[in-house]
This record gives C-alpha cells, structure tokens and sequence, in this order.
C-alpha cells in the first residue's frame, strides 16, 4: 500500500483481522473501512517467508501490509498463517532417497517435511537455483519443491543433486 502524498509504501499494522461465517478473511483498518474476502500473499516466499507480507482484496488492491507476522497479536498471526498455508503447497526436501535414471525423465523419491513422496522430474531445466545453496524444483504436475540448503543434505542426497545440476 503506498501513502498517495509521498507515493511510499506504508506500513499497516494497525487493523482487525477476522473470518465472516463464510470463512473469507475480513480486515477492518485503521479508518474504519471494511475489505471482504482478503488474502495474504507473501512478498518473499523462499527468502523471507515471514517478512513482508500483503494483505489483498479480491480486486488485487493491497489493503494491508505485515512488516513481520511477529508484529501480529498470537490471534491474528494465527490468522493470517491459517490462511496462508490453505493457499500455499510447497513442500522442503530433506532428503533424495532414490531417482529412477539420471537420464530425465525420471522419478525421484524424496523425504519431505510432510513425508515422503516420488514425483517425475521431467529435464533438468525444471531445477531452478534460488540462493547459492537453495533450489526450487517442479514436477511434471507443476508441485514445486524447495530445497532450502543443499549444503546441509546428506552425502548421498548431494551427489545425486550433483548429477543434474
């Protein structure tokens, strides 16, 4: 949101956040204006996921804006992290166990933080270097997959990174 005298961002922290009995996000703000059906969207996803967070209406106007969801009262942090992981899906890598080939296409079997899983890496194009040591990879069904520090993987899983990169 940016304030239109100076045409900067401005900073909202100051509203009242809750769930109409459709469960649709409502943000009541500072001026006593009531925005239905809100989403928060993260500004940084990988880098800084709890950083810079907006709060969107359905018109695609921000409405508000979360410098850290530690500024949040526990309630409404609850909130906006409730919603945030009903839209998003990415699960992190902890490890490879296995892949089919190193020829692509090919099945990788991974452990995730939520539990292991084979997908189709169709070519190696679909591993995206995010950091020096982070990586993004997507499936043949469009899930992507991070992998936040490949550095901090085991030996084996490395090697086999190692291989398509």
């Amino acid at each position: 949101m940016t304030d239109s005298s100076t045409n900067l961002p401005m900073t909202t922290t100051r509203f009242d956040l809750t769930r109409n009995p459709f469960g649709k996000l409502v943000l009541t703000d500072a001026s006593g204006q009531v925005h239905e059906g809100v989403s928060p969207v993260r500004a940084f996803p990988i880098q800084a996921p709890d950083e810079g967070i907006a709060l969107v209406s359905n018109d695609g106007r921000e409405v508000g804006w979360i410098d850290r969801l530690t500024d949040l009262s526990p309630p409404l942090r609850a909130l906006v992290e409730d919603e945030l992981a009903g839209h998003e899906f990415m699960p992190e890598i902890s490890a490879i166990l296995d892949v089919s080939s190193y020829a692509t296409p090919c099945t990788w079997s991974v452990e995730t933080d939520r539990g292991a899983t084979r997908f189709v890496l169709r070519g190696e194009e679909d591993i995206r270097r995010i950091t020096t040591t982070s990586l993004l990879i997507s499936d043949s069904h469009g899930i992507h997959f991070l992998i936040r520090d490949m550095q901090s993987m085991d030996k084996l899983s490395r090697k086999i990174l190692d291989r398509f990169l």
